[in-house]
């Protein structure tokens, strides 16, 4: 049976998010289907960083809200959580959780805050890439896990929506870690494929209304899109949200993953229901082109003269020292500890040791980061 996915427009936050909620949930029997009275659910939320709603950031508090209340209509009771990137400290859950406006949603809902910032290792043996796991508590104790994601583009994955959300069950900064030992694109996919798989949620969601093109997750732009989208299966979401930005599933890892398991991962493998596809015409969306140089493993040369032709193609980040306040987010955050601080407290990086996972621009609160991409790179993915 194919993967149902339902698409609800919505064109933008003022408009009646719950209602078309509401209304694309209907194609499984409504929230109640997945949730059932006095159940834990946890709304695995996309917090990156401390940002207002209006910069695209994070999910949108509209569509939480929306969704908090559909869960305490089915008797669910609601916690709103995420390991943002950075320290995973009470001090950060409470700064983000304002900023980002759930402070809000959580005082009119009644809704809870995530809090609880312990972690366990647990074993997952059928994981392809990774055999244990070390995950945030809140994920544990669930009885139901609902992420909401948010439509963006990533600097290092291409497109980050309802399977790369789920990095977020790895608290704070143990990401550096996984990101260290997973520095190839196509393992780190492999990586958030073994992550959804052992999440296993009980339905996804992504707030598409306002989503980020460009130099994402954070430094792009905010770009409206219109849409709601809603299925049981986190892969088959992915589809379709790449389908609307015209973004080939080819060119996303986490997509090749899935299809090298057998999962979802073609618009022709999937029931699409909800609103007209027609109803979105979204063009000249600005997808980041990611470079993979694994094809260099295959091909007998010294390591020295694969270093030089990888640094003459492969995108790297620049650090813009007028816009930087040498707050060393980039610097603590580094999974290789490629970076340090220079005599003016202004960061500068190791391109021999940076592995390109790009932490340092996901997590600059100063957007002092770009990704700049060497010439010969240019040419070879025009």
């Amino acid at each position: 049976m194919k993967e149902k996915v339902v698409l609800k427009f919505c064109p933008d936050y003022t408009a009646d998010v719950e209602k078309s909620l509401r209304e694309g949930l209907t194609e499984w029997g409504g929230m109640s289907t997945f949730v059932k009275p006095g159940q834990r659910v946890l709304l695995k939320v996309n917090l990156l960083m401390k940002k207002r709603p209006e910069e695209a950031v994070t999910t949108h508090p509209s569509v939480v809200e929306a969704v908090v209340r559909l869960v305490q209509e089915a008797g669910g009771i609601p916690i709103i959580g995420d390991s943002p990137g950075g320290p995973y400290t009470v001090n950060a859950l409470q700064t983000i959780y304002a900023k980002s406006g759930l402070h809000e949603v959580a005082e009119r809902t009644g809704a809870i805050l995530n809090e609880d910032i312990g972690q366990t290792t647990i074993q997952y043996p059928e994981g392809k890439i990774i055999k244990s796991l070390t995950v945030t508590n809140c994920v544990l104790n669930a009885d139901v896990v609902i992420p909401i994601s948010k439509l963006k583009t990533h600097a290092m994955m291409t497109f980050t929506g309802a399977v790369k959300v789920l990095f977020g069950v790895i608290p704070g900064l143990l990401k550096a870690e996984y990101h260290l030992k997973m520095f190839k694109i196509s393992d780190f996919a492999d990586l958030l494929a073994d992550i959804a798989t052992w999440v296993n949620p009980t339905l996804s969601i992504m707030d598409g209304v306002v989503g980020m093109e460009g130099d994402g997750p954070s430094s792009g732009k905010p770009r409206n899109i219109g849409a709601l989208i809603m299925s049981t299966d986190p892969f088959a979401l992915d589809v379709v949200a790449s389908d609307l930005i015209g973004l080939k599933p080819e060119k996303v890892p986490t997509l090749m993953a899935a299809r090298a398991r057998g999962f979802t991962s073609r618009l022709n493998e999937l029931e699409l229901k909800g609103d007209p596809r027609s109803l979105w015409r979204i063009e000249n969306f600005l997808i980041p082109k990611a470079v993979s140089t694994n094809f260099l493993d295959m091909v007998l040369l010294p390591q020295s003269v694969k270093n030089f032709a990888v640094n003459r193609v492969r995108p790297f980040p620049m650090f813009e020292h007028e816009k930087c306040a040498g707050c060393r987010d980039c610097v603590n955050n580094c999974p290789p500890k490629a970076l340090k601080m220079d005599e003016n407290q202004r960061p500068v990086v190791d391109l021999q040791a940076c592995i390109r996972c790009f932490c340092c621009q996901e997590l600059c609160p100063h957007h002092a980061v770009k990704l700049f991409k060497p010439w010969l790179g240019r040419k070879l993915l025009k």
